[in-house]
């Protein structure tokens, strides 16, 4: 029988009831229901072409058409209102690290939780690929209360035993594994702590090629900065490595504190080199006021789609007076 020291996990219905409590109500009363703008399809299937006007999505200039009559032109299309998400999860055991109340995975788990049924109320059709050391599982795109639940049963599922865990991650797997499996355009989600073996940088590029992708990067307090609380025994979650660090040391917490913020610096120019937005998600952050501000990021991310054309676009006419003899 559990006990009070050893509560019974949640069940995937007891955890999504509590998340439709505690963040969606309080995210509709926020966000006004306005969530179409911030997570609609786009479409593929032109429909016409017109002459560019203010407040176009200047992504959509026909470069031919715009050369040939000396006018910028857009290409129309027709909006498809049902997207497509896909979760790509990063669930090595880096993301078990918790210096507070809450490790890093479940800050995930609630992350993907809360935005999968709000996409899917919807009438949105999100997916999952679930990596650890290797692509742990697929769940292909759904929609609906029960497909949310199968996500979640599958974030609180235990990764399988494997003798032969490869000791590090290798973030390109997961992308490259999952740029295959995704036929047309799609908003990804990247939820990572970003601490992997290098090459990913390359796959996350291809990948914001052709999808619309956010990388919600995962972290601890305390990976940026060590209190002093003396002597401490360490463990590389991944490789397995001990060792015992002296906190009282200022020197040592300085240097650690400056290497942690070079390696944030390297990783936010990374990300941006990559083309994808960035979310920052801590194991102290409110969920509520992180959505909030991805929902800003949205807002954001459209009003620059949606400003002038640079200036040596900006072609008018040639009236008769003006056309040479």
């Amino acid at each position: 029988m559990p006990t009070a020291a050893h509560p019974a996990p949640e069940s995937a219905e007891q955890a999504l009831r509590r998340l439709e409590w505690t963040v969606l109500r309080r995210l509709d009363g926020l966000l006004q229901g306005d969530y179409r703008s911030l997570l609609r399809g786009a479409g593929l299937d032109l429909a016409d072409l017109r002459e560019y006007q203010p407040g176009d999505d200047v992504r959509h200039i026909d470069w031919n058409v715009t050369a040939r009559l000396q006018v910028p032109h857009v290409r129309v299309y027709t909006e498809d209102r049902e997207m497509s998400a896909w979760f790509l999860l990063d669930l090595s055991p880096s993301v078990d690290f918790g210096s507070g109340e809450r490790a890093k995975r479940e800050v995930l788990a609630d992350f993907v939780a809360v935005l999968a049924r709000l996409l899917t109320r919807h009438g949105n059709r999100v997916g999952a690929v679930l990596y650890n050391g290797g692509i742990q599982a697929v769940l292909p795109p759904g929609s609906g209360r029960r497909h949310v639940l199968q996500l979640i049963q599958a974030l609180q599922a235990p990764a399988a035993q494997d003798n032969n865990y490869p000791g590090v991650t290798r973030l390109q797997d997961l992308l490259q594994h999952s740029a295959a499996l995704m036929r047309r355009r799609s908003t990804v989600f990247v939820l990572s702590d970003f601490i992997s073996e290098g090459g990913w940088e390359q796959p996350l590029a291809r990948l914001a090629l052709r999808h619309e992708v956010l990388a919600v990067r995962l972290y601890d307090p305390l990976e940026q900065e060590l209190p002093d609380l003396g002597l401490l025994p360490m463990r590389d979650a991944e490789t397995g490595e001990q060792l015992l660090v002296d906190t009282h040391d200022p020197g040592f917490r300085a240097r650690f504190a400056q290497l942690a913020a070079q390696r944030e610096e390297a990783l936010r120019q990374t990300l941006s080199r990559a083309g994808v937005d960035t979310l920052e998600l801590a194991t102290d952050d409110d969920l509520v006021s992180t959505l909030l501000r991805f929902a800003e990021l949205r807002r954001q991310r459209s009003r620059a789609r949606s400003a002038p054309p640079p200036a040596h676009l900006r072609l008018v006419r040639s009236t008769p007076a003006e056309v040479s003899p």
